[in-house]
């Protein structure tokens, strides 16, 4: 069983620049936030192809007419919860939410609180206590080392800016360290990102960022499923996203 550890190291994780040319100028994006220890222990603290003007990606991370926690958060610019026991397809759509926003139709608080309903407390540790502190520390370190910063919502915002990511190739499955139940799982995968915005005219333009990401989830009886949805214990939820790739 797993034992309490000591605050998560920070430092540059992924770097996103991405340049494109608009009617209005040049706008140069970069998101620099902080790299977390590449272990995947757990520990305490401190989310191409072109897509259609309407910035929802081309291939959905969750099949259509699949069962979700909510149809509703797609009104958000949102990507779905799937009610799902299988690792592989809710890996793709747990990283495909973390990369995937509409300033246009939500604030990043609004963002990041849906994103926190994805998760479940870590039953790697025995006591309640413990299981809810770094269920805390991994939504702490979800806002402040993974998603994209304020800085970068209020500058994509001021171009009427959305993303959708998207998991085109393979995830990348591996047994999480010290889980006795097997149940709970590494997921790494390439995530494709389109940046649509708008200048001061209305015209729109677009460009593409990959960038390698990690999420740990637990699909097993002991996850906790949303209150008020269709999933029970025992469908995936979300443990912590890395802010690195987790490899090997």
């Amino acid at each position: 069983m797993m034992s309490r550890q000591g605050p998560r190291r920070a430092g540059l994780v992924w770097a996103i620049v991405g340049g494109v040319v608009l009617l209005a100028g040049i706008v140069a994006l970069i998101v620099n936030v902080a790299i977390g220890s590449p272990s995947p222990s757990p520990t305490a603290p401190d989310s191409g192809t072109a897509t259609p003007p309407s910035g929802t990606p081309s291939s959905s991370p969750v099949e259509p007419g699949g069962a979700v926690v909510d149809s509703s958060a797609s009104e958000s610019g949102w990507v779905p919860e799937p009610v799902t026991t299988d690792a592989e397809e809710y890996v793709r759509a747990a990283l495909s939410a973390v990369t995937t926003l509409d300033t246009t139709l939500s604030s990043r608080d609004e963002w990041v609180g849906y994103l926190d309903t994805w998760f479940t407390p870590d039953t790697r540790y025995a006591s309640q206590t413990d299981r809810q502190d770094e269920l805390a520390a991994a939504q702490l370190e979800l806002r402040h080392a993974v998603v994209f910063p304020q800085e970068m919502w209020d500058q994509m915002a001021s171009q009427t800016g959305r993303v959708a990511g998207s998991v085109p190739g393979d995830v990348v499955l591996s047994a999480a360290p010290e889980d006795a139940s097997g149940d709970m799982r590494i997921g790494t995968a390439d995530v494709e990102m389109v940046f649509t915005q708008t200048d001061g005219s209305g015209a729109e333009s677009s460009y593409t960022e990959q960038v390698r990401v990690s999420v740990q989830v637990l699909c097993g009886p002991e996850s906790v499923p949303t209150p008020d949805s269709p999933q029970r214990a025992g469908d995936c939820k979300v443990v912590r996203y890395f802010t690195e790739p987790v490899e090997g």
